[in-house]
């Protein structure tokens, strides 16, 4: 008897081709500012090096997984609204009427 493993749903994982590049620009990025000192530095035109090398493929990484997994298991499942539901904001009900004036204190 075989078990389902999340792991391997074709549906619930990220995008192939965007994640292997990712994973690539992570792995040379990660390998530039190990073994380059000028790649540890400061650009003109980038700004910190760092950043633009590891830091945010990292978060694209990451920001991949993320959305990947917070997709809908099957094409057929969608969100439905509860019958009742209202869309947007739900305001509170007044208790007096805008126009009735509060007496001032003396």
């Amino acid at each position: 008897m075989s078990r389902h493993d999340p792991r391997h749903d074709r549906s619930r994982r990220p995008a192939a081709p965007l994640h292997e590049l990712l994973r690539g620009v992570l792995g040379v990025g990660l390998a530039l500012v190990l073994t380059l000192p000028a790649a540890r530095g400061h650009s003109e035109w980038l700004g910190w090096l760092p950043l633009w090398l590891v830091a945010m493929p990292a978060m694209s990484l990451l920001a991949l997984h993320w959305l990947g997994s917070a997709a809908p298991s099957s094409a057929g499942s969608t969100l439905r609204r509860q019958p009742g539901a209202r869309g947007g904001r739900v305001h509170p009900r007044r208790t007096r009427p805008r126009h009735v004036a509060l007496p001032h204190a003396a």
